[in-house]
């Protein structure tokens, strides 16, 4: 029973090592005599130890030629053929670490060109699922459970791979001719594992991407769209440098025309002036950009720990098992962080709202939404344009398909449901820039917050009740939608892949299920107006209030940490009244910090958040968030060779300063000077209406300003 056991282990181990040697006909090796210096019995030596991929039985007659040749040319020691050998995967160290996932040499692959024949070489990397069958012995599931790295995030051939990382899948680099297509590759490589499974007790299936094959580009020029987009790049940059002459030229003097006016709304002197300001207006809620700042730290931290499980690491089971700890409920609570920017802009479209009720008893609803669509369009377009057009010229590798043009080609599909913010009702899966479904589910809740508001402002109690109605309806449904789908907001270990889309899907992505917190921003805004600034909390009420505050911060980000667990087996009911109730306890918490510092009766840590440097993180934290992304995968596309994983990964300082630097010219080349342009219009406009010629009335904020 025991040798059983070891040669069980052993040939699973074994089929491992099929997947260096690839998909080739093993019986087709040519033993002709050598010549010259060749050492006789070299390449028997390394055909049987690095048996060499070949796709020799493809019904493609060019491919099934060129795989021969390459067969024939390496057993000469032809060096195009060694480096196409080479330049495959092969069987590494540590495979019970983790260290499944070999890229091979990306570059040497694509620099192979034989010109007699015109061999070209052609980089695939393929997509194998590995899956135990029922009753194996322990023994086997113990290796295979180290393989894959404990699952940290369970995955199938046939998952979106281009937002979440199909972590449980092996990627295997083979070095193909380029005349063999996916489906030969594919093929090949399914006749050569089905032969070895043997009694391994293993189901494989592999899957070769068209799109994760790559060749050599014969031109190093872009197309045509490409140079368009990049034409009006450099005119923007353009126009930005004459503003800014123009603007150093006037010393400050005001503009004496409409156009220069309107020209002057690019200039970089007085846009980094407004941007880096420390002023603090008379009517502001200073502890909102504290609170945004840290949601805005956390978020990046979430969404930094997803775009590293993109990359092999030779210590990957060591990395899963050290992050299958309660701790990092920190990272994986990714969607609480995003609760707070709802919140903060019903409280803010609320509050100017109010204001403007008391002035006029009346809001002009469509100059609003011009309002918004001129802060929010042009920047949301232009980093469409770059991520569709600019981005994918900028770079290579063996990801760089999936995680970089893959989001382009969506884009050219479907930036037009962006640019009218309803990419969130049509999936995760084919949603151009996922990341950005936030903008949209903010937009749509601003359409209906001008009745909301009316009716908290006109009938109070009447008002606030259908507002908890509201929030009560959306909280149920949060709760009914993730208890009967087996959905989950919580990031817990082992979570599939295809329960992370199905609950973006049915409910992180939809306005519904995230009405509650905004509901919540309207009803703490109302009363922040109701209060006033000299609202004074007895000693014992504080106290309260604060012990309160504690333990709804410890319900929302401590209690959930034993999801984070290794051993956590997923409950819906757990995953049901997180989805449900951590976002009200985490904003909640925020609410009670805001209501004390707006009051005057915060302490140490409302002042902690109401600093006026956090005013710069405000001004910069819809950029911030929209280029996160973008430039995570762009580090992650150009991964080509396993790294040893470590904590201080996390904290990648180039990566973060690419994001800052990003963010400011972003603000400054579009977000500010199309605001400047917005208020100038809307003044213009205020002033042929009423024929006035006071400064119009304050705009209310969005989730991100």
């Amino acid at each position: 029973m025991q040798s059983k056991i070891i040669y069980l282990c052993i040939t699973t181990l074994c089929l491992y090592s099929v997947l260096a040697s690839g998909a080739t006909n093993m019986s087709i090796f040519y033993q002709h005599p050598f010549s010259g210096a060749i050492p006789s019995g070299a390449v028997n030596q390394l055909m049987t130890w690095l048996p060499p991929f070949a796709a020799v039985n493809s019904k493609d007659p060019t491919c099934r030629n060129h795989s021969r040749l390459f067969l024939q040319k390496l057993e000469d020691f032809e060096l195009w053929s060694l480096k196409m050998h080479d330049a495959s995967a092969k069987l590494p160290s540590g495979l019970l670490n983790g260290n499944v996932n070999q890229l091979g040499d990306f570059d040497q692959c694509l620099s192979v060109h034989e010109s007699e024949d015109n061999i070209r070489g052609q980089y695939c990397l393929t997509d194998i699922e590995l899956k135990l069958q029922p009753g194996q012995h322990l023994a086997i599931r113990q290796i295979h459970d180290l393989v894959v790295s404990h699952s940290a995030f369970k995955s199938k051939i046939g998952d979106p791979g281009h937002r979440v990382p199909r972590f449980t899948n092996i990627n295997w680099a083979l070095c193909v001719p380029a005349s063999c297509s996916a489906s030969d590759v594919q093929e090949a490589l399914m006749e050569s594992l089905q032969q070895h499974l043997g009694p391994t007790g293993l189901r494989i299936r592999a899957h070769v991407d068209p799109e994760m094959c790559q060749q050599k580009s014969e031109s190093i020029i872009p197309p045509r769209s490409t140079l368009l987009v990049l034409v009006f790049f450099i005119l923007i940059i353009g126009v930005t440098s004459l503003a800014t002459f123009c603007d150093n030229s006037l010393q400050n003097q005001k503009p004496t025309s409409r156009s220069m006016e309107l020209l002057q709304s690019f200039s970089i002197l007085s846009n980094s002036r407004k941007l880096f300001s420390m002023k603090r207006l008379n009517d502001d809620i200073a502890s909102i950009h504290g609170i945004r700042t840290l949601n805005a730290i956390m978020l990046l931290v979430s969404h930094k720990s997803m775009a590293l499980f993109f990359n092999p690491y030779v210590n990957r089971t060591g990395m899963t098992e050290y992050l299958g700890k309660p701790w990092t409920v920190i990272a994986r609570a990714a969607s609480l962080y995003t609760d707070p920017f709802i919140m903060l802009s019903g409280l803010l479209t609320t509050y100017a709202f109010i204001r403007q009720l008391r002035q006029s008893q009346s809001l002009n609803i469509s100059k609003e939404i011009v309002s918004r669509l001129m802060r929010l369009l042009p920047t949301l377009g232009a980093l469409i344009l770059f991520c569709t057009f600019i981005l994918p010229w900028m770079g290579s590798g063996p990801y760089w398909n999936l995680v970089v043009k893959h989001h382009a080609e969506l884009c050219k599909v479907s930036w037009w449901k962006n640019m009218l913010f309803i990419h969130n009702y049509f999936g995760f899966k084919n949603m151009c820039l996922t990341h950005t479904h936030h903008v949209g589910i903010d937009t749509q809740l601003f359409l209906i917050s001008p009745i909301l508001i009316k009716m908290v402002w006109k009938w109070p109690k009447q008002g606030l009740v259908t507002l908890f109605a509201l929030g009560t309806v959306s909280t149920i449904l949060r709760f009914y939608a993730t208890y009967f789908r087996s959905l989950s907001l919580f990031v817990h270990f082992g979570n599939p892949v295809s329960r992370m889309f199905d609950t973006a899907d049915y409910s992180y992505i939809l306005p519904t299920h995230r009405l509650t917190v905004y509901v919540m921003g309207i009803a703490l805004g109302y009363g922040l107006h109701y209060w006033g600034r000299d609202f004074k909390l007895k000693t014992g009420q504080l106290t309260l209030g604060w012990f309160i505050a504690l333990c709804l911060l410890y319900q929302s980000i401590v209690s959930p940490a034993k999801m984070s667990d290794r051993f956590y087996v997923y409950d819906r009911m757990d995953a049901a009244n997180y989805a449900a109730f951590a976002p009200i306890t985490w904003c909640l918490f925020f609410s009670w910090v805001i209501f004390c510092a707006h009051t005057g009766n915060g302490g140490y840590l409302c002042r902690l958040f109401s600093w006026k440097g956090f005013q710069i993180c405000t001004r910069l934290s819809y950029t911030f968030y929209l280029t996160q992304f973008p430039v995570f995968f762009y580090f992650v596309g150009q991964v080509r060779a396993p790294m040893h994983y470590s904590f201080f990964l996390l904290f990648d300082m180039k990566e973060l300063a690419l994001i800052i630097i990003s963010s400011i010219l972003l603000t400054l080349l579009f977000e500010m000077p199309f605001q400047n342009i917005r208020s100038i219009l809307l003044k213009k406009s205020s002033r042929t209406n009423t024929g006035i010629t006071s400064p119009p009335q304050m705009k209310p904020a969005s989730a991100k300003e």
